[in-house]
């Protein structure tokens, strides 16, 4: 007796060697014994996706309920569900025969395969279940089961219906008890025949405890990442170090589904880029007929003062688009820019298929106006798309709203951020009461490190929305206006809760946000004074184009010794600054008594205004080191300027005023002298001599500088004007 224990151990151990040999040895299923069944009752984009990774991974789908109207109760907001155990069951009658065929349930729209049916058999295989559910870490509908629920030592404990494996026998021995209404829950259905021991084991049934195969993200989102390989991309549980094969965005998860979708399985990687980003594209290319682009209501918004509107403006008119194909509407919200739109109007009233303003009598508000120019589309069946612009949008790529149409979205936008910001057109994320939340994708996307067409729960600033999406899926009129929300955020959510996905895409430049923020309109050419609020935009208005060619090209002229020309202002610039000192009108009259200097004495004086009285001061200091410096350190190499000049003013010629100036030095180390009108249009004569040099330079050019020694070299004097009106900047730098 006393090898006994011995001899049970040993048969013990040989009874256990079997039964592995004999799971080991299991042939793995076919993939084509898996069925998958789906209900879905419309093709909304969720059950898109859904359709789009099956086919990636070639899983045989088979969809119930296509075309009914669902009867199935709010299952975002409540119970429900019913419908989807009533479809499954008539599906199954005729299914339940087939002992080899393994059936997976999901849902679809909020559910996305991250593995292939190989997988997923192989991993049913080795639960050695008959029917294994979803898991999650929260009871619902009833909480008051959780104690009914058997315990387990790690893992998810309670069920989630959004996805059943399992043989076909059993699974039709479930769905045939099902005896309730359309409305019902169909979760707690299940949990109620799952919570019954004696079926529990007659149907051998178990929970996919530890996500091998079903991940629901509900309660579980900070249990899981993106692994990114050479080909696809999974989400790994990092609690249980698995990687499940379908992800399901059950509850209040979707947007986080949203950003998954995203990567997974194919959507983006680092290898590979954009997987799915030609997918379904429409061709307007160059051999598409004008007369067969779709027609765009174009929505502009000028709800705030905006600077740069006559360069959004132009944008406008030049995007390279079939014009008899836009209709414009405009809302402007702002007195101070109907000039700004009234010249617009006039310029290009006939040039457009339609042109419709609404101004500041209107009293709308920002959602009301935005309602009455999404409606101008919705209402008219020959619109094809509805382009929603804000004022502070500025276009740079001609091609956008080509670019947006071929990409076949029901909503896309263009990335555009303010110029060297983080700041953008949308949120990667939100937070849980709705706001802005910092996705991890936000900055490389941002900075087009990852580029692609990105699904995200919040846009702003521009889109582009299918017609027929405002005829059907958003019919509704008022989708602006929701409790205290600003108007694209009450859009946006609008949009989310009906299950609308809205894109944004970095595949291009499109262009850039500008910041309205500090616009004082108290000016006359108040965009003068953007230089620090929008430097980009301030530079493209107002810096010559050859500007760059002077260090590209050495693109600048030396008529006499050290005597620099070059290009500096645009005719724009130009005109403005003559614009805001005649406005301002307070020209000191070229005496020798003067107040604004210290001492109150001019030895040298000139009929001008200084920027310091039209408060331009800071900005011309700021524009003499961003754009004058760089030319003096060019050349007079080895000298560092300090940019700083404490005369900086703009000087009339007139010839019954002041028509010259006698010779003279400047107070100055080096001193600029900017054409702001043209000799031979403006005026007549003018011109700077040099007498040292007995060197004249007598046609001077609009926008161009010149740049001279100041105090010791270079004595001149200003050529009389004999006719019109010579205007010019200087400033003595360095004094």
């Amino acid at each position: 007796m006393e090898y006994l224990p011995f001899v049970v151990l040993l048969c013990f151990s040989w009874v256990q060697f079997i039964s592995n040999s004999a799971e080991s040895s299991q042939q793995p299923f076919p993939t084509e014994k898996l069925l998958v069944l789906t209900v879905a009752t419309q093709e909304t984009d969720g059950y898109r996706r859904f359709m789009q990774s099956a086919d990636y991974f070639n899983y045989t789908v088979k969809v119930l309920g296509m075309g009914e109207e669902w009867r199935g109760g709010d299952v975002g907001r409540s119970i429900g569900g019913g419908q989807k155990v009533r479809l499954l069951k008539e599906a199954m009658e005729g299914l339940s025969d087939q002992e080899d065929l393994v059936v997976l349930s999901v849902d679809s729209y909020d559910l996305i395969f991250a593995g292939g049916p190989e997988e997923i058999l192989r991993k049913f295989q080795e639960a050695n279940h008959k029917v294994l559910f979803a898991a999650e870490g929260l009871v619902w509908p009833d909480k008051r089961l959780q104690d009914k629920y058997p315990s387990v030592r790690s893992g998810k404990r309670f069920l989630n219906s959004g996805g059943i494996i399992g043989y076909a026998p059993y699974v039709t021995k479930i769905v045939e008890q099902w005896n309730l209404h359309e409305n019902d829950d169909d979760q707690l259905f299940y949990t109620k025949i799952y919570l019954d021991p004696q079926q529990r084991e007659s149907l051998n049934m178990t929970l996919d405890h530890k996500s091998q195969i079903f991940q629901n993200l509900n309660g579980a989102i900070d249990e899981v990442l993106l692994k990114f390989g050479t080909e696809r991309v999974r989400v790994r549980n990092t609690v249980y170090d698995t990687l499940p094969v379908v992800v399901h965005g059950n509850a209040n998860t979707k947007m986080y589904l949203n950003y998954l979708g995203n990567y997974i399985p194919n959507a983006w990687n680092y290898e590979r880029g954009c997987g799915v980003c030609d997918h379904n594209m429409v061709d307007l290319s160059h051999d598409t007929p004008l007369s067969e682009y779709p027609t765009v209501m174009v929505g502009v918004f000028i709800e705030q003062p905006t600077p740069f509107l006559s360069q959004f403006f132009q944008r406008l008119a030049t995007l390279d688009y079939p014009k008899h194909k836009l209709n414009v509407f405009v809302h402007n919200n702002e007195v101070y820019h109907e000039r700004h739109i009234q010249k617009f109007w006039e310029e290009n009233k006939e040039v457009f298929n339609s042109f419709k303003v609404v101004g500041p009598e209107e009293n709308l508000s920002q959602g009301e106006a935005r309602n009455m120019g999404m409606g101008l589309c919705r209402k008219d069946p020959g619109c094809d798309y509805y382009l929603s612009m804000d004022a502070d949008v500025m276009l740079t790529n001609r091609q956008t709203l080509k670019i947006l149409i071929e990409q076949n979205r029901k909503i896309i936008g263009p990335l555009v951020t303010r110029h060297g910001k983080l700041w953008s057109n949308f949120w990667g994320a939100l937070s849980l009461d709705g706001y802005y939340a910092r996705s991890e994708d936000y900055i490389d996307i941002v900075q087009s490190k990852r580029v692609g067409v990105w699904n995200i729960p919040y846009m702003a600033h521009i889109y582009l929305i299918k017609g027929e999406v405002l005829r059907n899926e958003l019919k509704e009129r008022k989708h602006f206006v929701l409790e205290k929300l600003d108007p694209d955020m009450a859009l946006c959510r609008h949009t989310r809760e009906l299950g609308i996905f809205m894109y944004i895409t970095n595949r291009h430049e499109f262009g850039r946000l500008i910041s309205t923020a500090n616009f004082n309109t108290s000016h006359y050419n108040s965009d003068l004074w953007q230089i620090f609020e929008n430097p980009m935009d301030w530079k493209e208005k107002y810096i010559h184009p050859n500007y760059t060619r002077i260090f590209t090209e050495n693109y600048l002229e030396e008529p006499c010794p050290d005597v620099f020309w070059f290009p500096v202002f645009t005719e724009r610039a130009c005109d403005e600054l003559v614009e805001e000192m005649e406005h301002y009108g307070s020209w000191s009259g070229g005496n020798h008594e003067d107040k604004r200097i210290t001492g109150g004495y001019e030895t040298v004086p000139t009929d001008d205004i200084h920027m310091k009285q039209i408060g331009y001061d800071k900005e011309w200091l700021h524009f003499i080191r961003e754009f004058i410096s760089p030319v003096t350190l060019k050349v007079f190499s080895g000298y560092y300027t300090k940019g700083y000049a404490v005369m900086n003013f703009v000087v009339k010629y007139t010839p019954g005023r002041q028509a010259y100036l006698r010779p003279h030095h400047d107070s100055s180390t080096f001193t600029i002298n900017v054409a702001l009108n043209s000799k031979g249009t403006d005026f007549q004569g003018g011109g700077c001599r040099f007498h040292r040099y007995n060197c004249s330079v007598d046609s001077p050019r609009k926008g161009w500088s010149f740049m001279h020694p100041g105090r010791l070299t270079h004595l001149h004097e200003g050529l009389p004007t004999t006719n019109g009106t010579r205007y010019i900047a200087v400033s003595f730098i360095d004094p």
